[in-house]
């Protein structure tokens, strides 16, 4: 069962950090369905393709006797379509990329951290670009994707996806690091 805070009218964007008392909550029951591979990866991690619907997505990994989440995300087209504009983003380098062994005992061990480009660092991602390209399609491969077809409303989807992105900042900071 995940909390999300829905105001009838829209004022001021509410934290989702602030304390509010549940009645002011609305409980959406979600059915998770998965795992499944990442677009193009069915192969590599024997996994069925991820069905053609907008909603909520969670990338994770395998951690234990489970799941560890490694990010959530929300889209209003097919699933499959945005995750496959997400592989661009790996595999030119502008994504974190994450040992995937060290990953599925819950340790976060970055191979190349994305998301700002300084000349410098263009340098250094074309000069290991093969070594960088092959780790993120590791990191493709091994991610286990679970999907739930819920409301394409965009308030909805964003407040589903920040409560699930909640949880493990609380209950694994130190896994939970973003750039």
């Amino acid at each position: 069962m995940i909390y999300v805070m829905i105001k009838k009218k829209r004022t001021k964007q509410t934290s989702i950090y602030e304390n509010t008392p549940i009645e002011d909550k609305i409980a959406i029951d979600i059915e998770w369905k998965g795992p499944y591979a990442w677009p193009k990866f069915e192969t590599e991690s024997n996994l069925p393709a991820i069905p053609k619907h907008p909603g909520v997505y969670l990338q994770t990994s395998a951690y234990e006797n489970g799941y560890i989440i490694y990010a959530a995300g929300i889209t209003r087209r097919p699933i499959p379509q945005r995750l496959r504009e997400h592989t661009g983003k790996y595999l030119n380098g502008d994504y974190t990329i994450l040992d995937m062994d060290a990953m599925k005992h819950g340790v976060r061990k970055e191979i190349w951290h994305g998301w700002g480009w300084a000349p410098e660092k263009r340098r250094e991602y074309e000069r290991r670009k093969s070594e960088l390209l092959e780790a993120a399609k590791k990191q493709l491969s091994k991610f286990c994707i679970f999907v739930a077809d819920v409301s394409t409303e965009p308030r909805i989807l964003e407040r589903i996806e920040g409560a699930i992105m909640l949880y493990p900042l609380r209950e694994y900071p130190s896994f939970m690091r973003y750039p």
